[in-house]
């Protein structure tokens, strides 16, 4: 499995044990969904390597706590801190509306209610605090907030988002 099949599902950040149970960080808003998993895939040394589980509850909210069937101890608990999870892209629910997952939108194209076709997005920059479409358009880079106040309509089957942006911020771009 590569990393391009997967999405990341969160981070072990502790041991909680002696016997080798960890602690890992989802980055979900809801991690309900992953209590039952049965394998889920540790990246290490730039490769995922699968692992069963035993057994895993939710811990404190957006914790969850997981006991490996292959780790067994404090030390091999310890080796695994700081490991990345993933999950194959297979197992997101599917989302309808305009609800959608970062990487599915990449390639779509972006229609805004005054200037029409601004581009496609070639990605989604979510380091800062605002989400943001990272569109070109003939070489120019856009780049276009992720709010529900500018996003009008996740076209699916077009492969368009259409978009109501802010006077002037298109503009700004492509004069």
């Amino acid at each position: 499995m590569r990393k391009e099949e997967c999405f990341y599902l969160g981070k072990i950040v502790s041991k909680f044990s002696y016997k080798g149970e960890v602690l890992v960080k989802l980055d979900t808003d809801e991690p309900e969904l992953y209590e039952e998993m049965e394998s889920v895939f540790v990246s290490m040394r730039n490769n995922l390597v699968p692992f069963f589980i035993t057994r895993s509850r939710l811990h404190k909210s957006a914790l969850l706590r997981i006991d490996f069937e292959e780790v067994t101890s404090e030390e091999e608990a310890d080796k695994m801190i700081g490991s990345e999870l993933y999950l194959p892209l297979s197992f997101l629910p599917k989302l309808e509306g305009n609800r959608f997952y970062f990487h599915e939108v990449i390639g779509f194209g972006v229609s805004d209610s005054v200037h029409g076709d601004i581009g496609i997005i070639t990605g989604v920059n979510d380091t800062t605090t605002q989400a943001l479409f990272e569109v070109d358009k003939d070489g120019k880079q856009l780049l276009i907030p992720i709010t529900d106040d500018i996003i009008t309509k996740v076209d699916r089957d077009n492969k368009t988002i259409h978009v109501t942006t802010p006077e002037g911020l298109v503009d700004l771009y492509l004069s």
